[in-house]
């Protein structure tokens, strides 16, 4: 690109107009939810539309306690979602830590660093070594130029960039923003801004991707539809058969009321959004971020885990892994395994001349570090040499000599590295050895490693050639580089693999790299577990699908065949969790069951499109998220076990003394009441239970498995129906002993209580008695039990509320055959898993 202000920039009357027009160079990124948004959102779920339509009722009748508590309550779990959301969104905003880079450009013929938001096309940018380039740029000139693209590719190796006057394709002559400059210097003028960026438009092809309800939200929705309209249906037709039978209509309305309550499902919305909060906050906690909560659930059900390599099963920074020259060999990692040879000293001495002092770039900073680390203490290391020149990498010849002059030598000392046969070249060898060396040079590259080879001359002091040919260069050896494996992703893997999870490697490198790494990585054992991107390219869907199976590495994959690649694998009936770092992976993280950004490194587009951000880009907090979300699903299971089984008999109290002719046993404050204390906080109980043993040893959940199975209901109305059956025989005793109709009420709903704490504790492990090695302790169902019993001792001992609640005074025997019933509650309810274990695990 070129035009009038190629040298001077843009005038700061022109950038305005422009950045007018155009608008600021900021990414696209969807807009936090805000507060009414999200208020909107929580009063609009059904359920609790309908509990403010029953408090409306009671409010209307005249009952204002009982509409105030129930109101109350309804108010209490809204603004706790609310503000658990809107802190996850607090969070996001927080950790949206890379903003935009500040560039130093030209205005008005003068040099000005300005924000990099106010960039505008045609604007005449100035780069050097560690800028981070701040827009899309056409490069006017270059001078050793290399910029890491991986954020944007995946390849962690930078790449050589130069202007576009030397005659190169479009991607040799332009940098892209969100891209670092690792190497050299260079000026551009900025051809594309904000969402016209390359990164801008990977970040706006997301908004293509919807987001999706999990199937325990789609599920819970259902059921509590379900259950509120037959409930409701229900709840009238017990109305109708009280006006039937006794004539009295608003004594038939309050009794249908009542029973609308006792069956409404109204914990499970409540327990679903408990869960799920206190799950993300534990994961917080862990330095995991849940972007989008409900994720944490669907984690537990993962059968496929696609990784990305660079950034996240690599550590993204080169480190020299060995050390290769026809006298000797070495290897680097890990460190401090021997002492480097003294043959080798020559080769690493000349490999770090050959390299700046003040490295940006990762391979010369690995060649710096391991140069002071096996060279420390030997005379090989020259920080008073003085550099004279040096010759730049070009496209012609792919290496680069540095001049030196030692204090006590005349001659000049020149140092090169560069690709091995570009060395190789320089130092004019025999054909014999030239194949031996390259023999060398394939080994390593097989081996997953960058190799660059080091030659050293000597010249005299006088005017240095135009050409690095012109010098007499030794060959020294080769020097081979690699961006290791973060070292907890091995055992990760295979807890991935013990879990159930097949981990399938997704990356933009050479084929023998990714299967290098893979293998280390423990992802794959051979050859034939590979699949290229040409590959996939010249594959139809048909075709594709049947190599998913037997294919973990996928290499040389371009970003749009990743969001193929994960969309394939959706649509065999996995569910898929995808981690990256880069802008090239978001389009498959937003189209990922879960997408998995690693956030210390990651860029914001993959961020925004993730559901979970690892802050501490940590890839085994992958597992501990997992773990999560497979304790989440299985307590859940038991919290809902616990609310089907504790509704059998408040729903059977509230119908047969109807149908029965009995005094009315429970009333709209008793089932306020239970509610208030039993129901919401059980869901914390039982989401504090840890993971039950061998959880992680288990293969994820099919898909198809339900929240609401055969086996949780058959289990929550056998433990509830049994109990209904005892506090039936017990009403029919203490009726039948004179015992007056408060005294009834009383004894039955203590006996209640008692059986709901029993039952809490009986479901929060489902292994027998015998085979558990010990419940754990759970502060919460302490604190819980016993404000509970503290509450009905409120109720019972100050009269004006034992008067609102129908109540007697109950004796000391009343209160003991209370807990003796109760007792035996949770010897039924232990019965029930027991049976229900040997059922499953025969002996």
């Amino acid at each position: 690109m070129s035009g009038p202000h190629d040298l001077e920039g843009l005038t700061c009357s022109e950038a305005a107009a422009r950045l007018l027009a155009d608008g600021p160079n900021e990414l696209p990124a969807s807009r936090p939810l805000g507060a009414w948004r999200l208020l909107v959102d929580v009063v609009s779920e059904p359920m609790f539309l309908l509990l403010v339509a029953c408090g409306g009722v009671y409010l209307s009748l005249g009952d204002r306690g009982e509409a105030l508590m129930l109101l109350g309550f309804v108010l209490v779990v809204i603004g706790m979602t609310f503000f658990q959301q809107r802190r996850t969104e607090r969070s996001l905003e927080a950790l949206r830590d890379l903003s935009c880079p500040r560039a130093l450009v030209i205005r008005d013929g003068r040099q000005a660093r300005i924000a990099g938001r106010e960039l505008v096309t045609g604007d005449l940018v100035l780069l050097a070594e560690g800028d981070r380039v701040p827009a899309d740029m056409e490069l006017t000139a270059a001078s050793n130029l290399t910029v890491d693209e991986s954020m944007l590719t995946g390849e962690s190796v930078p790449v050589t960039k130069h202007a576009a006057a030397e005659g190169v394709g479009e991607a040799e002559r332009r940098v892209y923003s969100g891209t670092l400059v690792t190497q050299g210097t260079a000026s551009g003028i900025v051809v594309a801004t904000g969402e016209r960026s390359a990164l801008g438009r990977i970040g706006a092809s997301l908004a293509t991707l919807g987001v999706e309800l999990t199937p325990i939200q789609l599920e819970t929705r259902g059921v509590v539809k379900t259950v509120a309209v037959a409930g409701l249906c229900l709840a009238a037709c017990l109305a109708f058969a009280y006006w039937w039978l006794r004539g009295d209509c608003l004594q038939g309305l309050l009794a249908g009321l009542t029973l609308a309550m006792a069956i409404l499902p109204e914990e499970l919305p409540v327990i679903l959004t408990l869960f799920l909060g206190l799950s993300a906050r534990r994961l917080a906690r862990e330095q995991v971020l849940a972007r989008s909560i409900p994720a944490i659930e669907l984690l537990g059900a993962t059968s496929v885990l696609c990784v990305d390599k660079t950034g996240t099963l690599t550590v993204n920074r080169m480190e020299v892994s060995r050390l290769w020259s026809e006298q000797g060999d070495y290897l680097c990692l890990p460190p401090g395994a021997a002492a480097l040879q003294e043959e080798l000293h020559g080769l690493l001495e000349y490999a770090v001349l050959a390299s700046h002092r003040r490295a940006f770039d990762p391979m010369e900073h690995a060649i710096g570090e391991a140069g002071a680390r096996l060279l420390a203490n030997t005379e090989h290391l020259h920080a008073d040499w003085m550099l004279i020149d040096d010759y730049p990498l070009s496209r012609q010849m792919l290496a680069m000599s540095r001049v030196w002059r030692s204090p006590d030598q005349s001659a000049y000392l020149v140092a090169a590295k560069g690709a091995p046969e570009a060395i190789v070249d320089l130092c004019h060898m025999a054909p014999q050895r030239a194949a031996a060396v390259a023999a060398q040079v394939a080994a390593l590259a097989d081996s997953g490693l960058r190799v660059i080879g080091v030659a050293r001359a000597t010249f005299p002091a006088s005017r240095l050639p135009d050409n690095q040919h012109d010098f007499d260069f030794e060959f020294l050896g080769l020097v081979a580089l690699e961006d290791p494996v973060r070292p907890e992703v091995p055992q990760a893997v295979a807890q991935c693999h013990a879990a159930g999870m097949r981990v399938v490697m997704i990356t933009g490198d050479h084929p023998a790299t990714a299967l290098a790494i893979a293998r280390q990585a423990g992802i794959a054992d051979g050859a034939g577990t590979l699949l290229s991107g040409e590959e996939l390219a010249a594959m139809d869907d048909a075709a594709l699908r049947a190599r998913l199976a037997g294919t973990t590495v996928y290499c040389r994959i371009a970003p749009e065949q990743k969001l193929r690649l994960v969309q394939a694998l959706r649509s065999e009936g996995d569910i898929v969790a995808m981690t990256g770092d880069g802008v090239n992976d978001a389009p498959a993280l937003k189209a990922a069951s879960i997408g998995v950004a690693m956030g210390a490194r990651g860029s914001d587009v993959a961020r925004e499109a993730a559901a979970l951000v690892l802050l501490k880009d940590d890839f085994s907090s992958l597992l501990l998220a997992v773990r999560h979300g497979r304790r989440l699903f299985a307590n859940l299971r038991k919290a809902i076990v616990f609310i089907v089984a504790v509704h059998v008999p408040i729903v059977g109290l509230s119908i047969l003394p109807v149908l029965l002719g009995w005094p009315i046993l429970l009333m709209p404050v008793h089932i306020l009441f239970l509610q208030l204390v039993i129901d919401p906080a059980c869901s914390i109980v039982f989401e504090a239970e840890p993971v039950e043993a061998g959880a992680m040893a288990a293969r994820p959940r099919s898909r198809d498995q339900r929240l609401f199975d055969r086996d949780l209901l058959i289990r929550g109305l056998l433990q509830g129906g049994g109990l209904l059956l005892m506090l039936i025989v017990y009403h029919v005793l203490l009726s039948g002993a004179g015992i007056s109709e408060a005294g009834v009420r009383t004894t039955i709903f203590v006996t209640l209580i008692l059986a709901n704490l029993g039952l809490i504790h009986a479901n929060r492990s489902w292994t027998p008695r015998g085979r558990e090695r010990r419940v754990s302790a759970n502060r919460p169902f302490a604190w819980i039990g016993l404000s509970a019993l503290l509450l009905l001792a409120v109720v019972l001992g100050v009269e004006p509320i034992r008067d609102m609640f129908a109540f007697a005074l109950p004796g000391a025997a009343a209160l003991a055959m209370s807990v003796l019933v109760a007792a035996l509650g949770v010897a039924w309810f232990e019965s029930v898993k027991w049976v229900q274990a040997r059922w499953r695990w025969p002996a």
